[in-house]
C-alpha cells in the first residue's frame, strides 16, 4: 500500500501529527520503539491527553496503523521524525533518540522521500548532524532526497492554538528542498512560513521558548524580591497587566517545567559554548529559575515554624504535580525539585492531582491523597504548584493548616502566597 507519511515517535508531537494528517486524508503509519505505545494504538487507546482514543478509532478507520518495525518506513513520500530531545540525568542536551531515529530513517530511505525533522535542537543538527547520517548510504540531500526541518509548536492542552490552526514554521536543505517541505505541511496547516535556511528554522524554536524561559525568570526572581520588602508581586502583576502595550504578562512559580521552556535553552547554552559564545541572560535565567524550588521549600519551613510545626515531621501535601495546568504530563515539572528540597528538610510528603495518579521522585513512590479536601484537613501544609481548573472549586477557606499558594490562584483565611 502506497503510504503519503511516515510518523517516527508517536509522541506528544508524533501522533497529533498523525492525526491531523489522517484528518487531512493522509495515508499514514507511525513507528515507535515502545511496544507499550504502539499496543495501545493498535488497540484504540491514546496515550496522549490531547489525543482521545475516538480520535485513535478515527485514525484507524482512516487507515492508520502504528508498527515498532522500522520497515513500515519504506516507501513512504514522507516522513517527518518526532522523537523527543530532551537532557541527560546531568542536565545536558541528549540527542541519542534523534541520532537513532535518523539512523533508522536512513536504513530505509528512498529516493525522492521528503524526510523532516520536527525534533528540537541547536542551530546547525539538520545540516551537521542529521543529514551526514541520512547520505550514509549514498543518497545526497537536495538531489536525491528532499530534507527538511519543521520545528514543532505543540501546547499540550491548547483548544485555541491547534497545530492546523498555528502557522508552521518549515525549511529545507536546499531551496527546492524548503519548496517540498511547504507543499506537505500546507495540506495539514492553515499557514506556513517558509524559512531562510534550517538553521533559522532551528534558531527560531528555541528563542521562542528562551523568550518564555528569560521572562519567567525576571518575575520569578521580583517575586522573590517583593517577599523579602514586602511587596504584593501578585498586585504588580495586576497592575502592570493593564499596559496594553510594551508588557507581557508572566506568572511566578516554583519553577518551570515541561519538554521545552527548561530544556530548549539548555541547547543553545552548550552549543554557544562550543562555539566560544556565552549566553549571559540564559545563564542568569537558568540560576535563578534552578533556585526557585529552594526558596518554594524555604517559605514552607518558615509557615511551618510559624504555627510550632517541626519540618522533620510536618505532613506536607503537594497539590498539583504537572508541570502545567489541565495536563497529565509530569515531564521536568518543578514538583520533583520541590519535592527533593521538602524531603531534606525531613517532611513526609503526600501529593494529589487530578490528572496524574501516580507521582514518584527518584524512584520512591509519594502517597496520593484521594481529593483536595483530605489534603487540607490532614496536612501540616499544603503547598498550591498547580493551578488546575479543578483546584478553582476548592473551598480554602475551609483548610486547617495553612496554604503556600505558589500561582497566586487560592484565596482564602490561611492562604500564603508565594
Amino acid at each position: 500500500m502506497f503510504t503519503e507519511l511516515a510518523v517516527v515517535g508517536l509522541g506528544y508531537v508524533g501522533l497529533p501529527l498523525a492525526r491531523r494528517a489522517c484528518e487531512a486524508g493522509l495515508t499514514t503509519v507511525g513507528h515507535d520503539i515502545d511496544a507499550a505505545v504502539v499496543a495501545g494504538l493498535e488497540g484504540g487507546r491514546s496515550h496522549i491527553g490531547d489525543v482521545h482514543d475516538a480520535d485513535v478509532g478515527a485514525m484507524r478507520a482512516a487507515g492508520f496503523r502504528a508498527s515498532t518495525d522500522p520497515g513500515v518506513l519504506a516507501g513512504a513520500h514522507t516522513v517527518v521524525v518526532c522523537v523527543p530531545t530532551g537532557l541527560t540525568p546531568a542536565g545536558e542536551p541528549d540527542l541519542e533518540p534523534l541520532l537513532a531515529a535518523v539512523r533508522t530513517v536512513a536504513r530505509h530511505l528512498e529516493p525522492g522521500t521528503l524526510v523532516c525533522v520536527e525534533s528540537t535542537s541547536h542551530p546547525g543538527t539538520t545540516e551537521e548532524i542529521v543529514r551526514p547520517l541520512l547520505e550514509a548510504n549514498g543518497l545526497r540531500a537536495g538531489e536525491d532526497f528532499h530534507l527538511a526541518y519543521s520545528p514543532e509548536r505543540i501546547d499540550p492542552g491548547n483548544r485555541h492554538h491547534t497545530l492546523r490552526t498555528t502557522p508552521k514554521v518549515v525549511s529545507g536543505s536546499t531551496e527546492l528542498c524548503a519548496k517540498h517541505a511547504a507543499a506537505f505541511y500546507e495540506r495539514l496547516v492553515d499557514e506556513v512560513v517558509v524559512a531562510a535556511g534550517t538553521r533559522e528554522a532551528e534558531m527560531a524554536k528555541i528563542l521562542e521558548n528562551a523568550y518564555r524561559y528569560v521572562n519567567i525568570a525576571l518575575v520569578n526572581e521580583a517575586a522573590v524580591y517583593c517577599d523579602r520588602v514586602g511587596i504584593d508581586i501578585w498586585d504588580v502583576l495586576r497592575c502592570a497587566d493593564t499596559k496594553p502595550f510594551g508588557f507581557s504578562a508572566f506568572r511566578p512559580g516554583p519553577g518551570v517545567g515541561g519538554h521545552c521552556i527548561p530544556v530548549d535553552p539548555r541547547y543553545l547554552m552548550t552549543r554557544a559554548a562550543e562555539q566560544g559564545f556565552t549566553f549571559h541572560t540564559l545563564g542568569a535565567a537558568r540560576a535563578v529559575l534552578d533556585a526557585m524550588p529552594e526558596h518554594v521549600a524555604g517559605r514552607a519551613r518558615d509557615l511551618l515554624a510559624a504555627t510550632g510545626k517541626d519540618p522533620a515531621r510536618a505532613r506536607v501535601t503537594l497539590l498539583g504535580v504537572a508541570y502545567k495546568a489541565d495536563v497529565a504530563d509530569t515531564r521536568e515539572s518543578p514538583a520533583y525539585p520541590v519535592a527533593r528540597a521538602l524531603r531534606a528538610l525531613g517532611a513526609r510528603l503526600a501529593h494529589h492531582d487530578p490528572h496524574v495518579e501516580r507521582f514518584e521522585v527518584d524512584g520512591d513512590p509519594v502517597p496520593r491523597q484521594p481529593s483536595p479536601e483530605r489534603a487540607l484537613a490532614d496536612s501540616d501544609l499544603v503547598v498550591l504548584l498547580q493551578d488546575h481548573s479543578a483546584y478553582r472549586e476548592v473551598d480554602w477557606d475551609r483548610a486547617a493548616c495553612p496554604v503556600l499558594d505558589t500561582r497566586g490562584t487560592a484565596e482564602g483565611r490561611r492562604v500564603v502566597r508565594l
